[in-house]
């Protein structure tokens, strides 16, 4: 089952009460920026379970697709985001998995164009309009034309060249044991012009300015960089930058021999297989489950939402997503600068996975997130 965007892309900005001012007509993520293999272990999908999913890029709904479930539905306000989840569809099914890694910018291609007129009859009429508008995007490779994603380009390609070169970008990429790793990143990496440069680059002014809409530092309070320089920190010294994803994107532009959960080639045609289980909408979080009785839902991916959310919203929204989750289901959701957590006047009928949450955080290699939560409904 597929349901594809509504009759018409949004002409502007566009709000929903939680993040005013923002702007759903243009690609703010092209990849989703949430591990998937964190998500997939916290929310421990089971055979026959329904899951709700934002939606973003589409990567991580899908790879709920590899546990089996009855149903997945992403739900997203932004059309474009959408667009970007549909043609990914399009392209599991009418691409090879070198192909579709290609047209995602995982790998090299002079032939975007002709993959992506492959999977064009695959679109609804609203996504290829909205890609075929965009030929230079297809060509420069869809996982790479977001905002988020051209903000990381700016830094790899003008920025970080200033603090450090091709070969220390590759030495740090490079295998290494632990030890090893912490001490490159103290003797090498770490230099009072890392540390200036990313302060700066990272602050609150201009990430609002060039990465995310400045609405979404609302309800955010205290220095933004000090806090991704601390999770960064983690990421390069302690965590394996040989094997994140993420951290290869942003520093070289490409996945080189680590990829994201959705796009690794055993997960392939499992997901291929099951996309008829995948349905996406238009929609809100809180009016998709405004007035739903049943109590069917059972795996919550809910991306970093309640960020953007002031402390009642988020209450009265958490209130509404455990009333329509059935009991010993789970809700996953990140905390990258606000902090949000079960309140305690849900004590009785949410429960916090806190040792498994902290487990899972230690590990997150889409690391910039403050914290991760993982809650269970009684």
């Amino acid at each position: 089952m597929q349901a594809g965007p509504p009759e018409a892309l949004p002409g502007g900005d566009r709000g929903d009460g939680s993040r005013p001012g923002a702007d759903f007509s243009l690609i703010r993520y092209a990849q989703c920026w949430e591990d998937a293999d964190v998500l997939l272990e916290a929310l421990d999908v089971r055979p026959g379970d329904v899951c709700l999913s934002i939606a973003s890029a589409g990567d991580n709904s899908l790879s709920l697709l590899t546990r089996d479930p009855a149903r997945v539905t992403a739900i997203d306000l932004s059309a474009a985001q959408l667009c970007c989840l549909e043609l990914r569809v399009a392209a599991y099914r009418c691409l090879d998995h070198p192909e579709l890694l290609e047209l995602i910018g995982s790998r090299p291609s002079a032939r975007r164009g002709d993959l992506y007129r492959r999977c064009r009859g695959r679109l609804s009429r609203e996504a290829r309009e909205f890609w075929d508008s965009r030929p230079a995007e297809v060509e420069a490779g869809v996982g790479s034309v977001g905002r988020f994603e051209r903000y990381f380009r700016l830094f790899r390609t003008r920025v970080l060249p200033l603090v450090h070169g091709r070969g220390a970008v590759a030495r740090l990429l490079a295998p290494k044991d632990p030890e090893e790793r912490a001490d490159f990143y103290r003797r090498q990496w770490d230099t009072w012009r890392w540390r200036a440069m990313f302060r700066v680059f990272f602050s609150r002014f201009v990430m609002g300015r060039l990465g995310r809409d400045p609405s979404f530092f609302r309800f955010v309070e205290g220095r933004v960089a000090d806090r991704i320089l601390d999770r960064t920190r983690h990421a390069l010294a302690f965590l394996d930058p040989a094997e994140n994803p993420y951290l290869q994107w942003i520093l070289t532009g490409g996945h080189g021999a680590a990829l994201p959960h959705a796009l690794r080639a055993e997960n392939f045609e499992t997901i291929r297989a099951r996309l008829d289980r995948l349905e996406w909408r238009r929609d809100g979080l809180e009016e998709h489950v405004a007035g739903r009785k049943s109590r069917e839902i059972v795996r919550f991916n809910l991306s970093d939402v309640f960020e953007y959310l002031p402390e009642e919203g988020y209450r009265h929204l958490l209130r509404e997503l455990v009333r329509v989750g059935r009991p010993g289901g789970r809700l996953v959701y990140w905390n990258m600068l606000a902090p949000r957590r079960r309140p305690e006047e849900l004590a009785d009928r949410l429960r916090p996975l806190d040792d498994l949450a902290r487990e899972l955080h230690a590990k997150d290699k889409a690391f910039f997130y403050s914290a991760l939560r993982v809650e269970e409904i009684a």
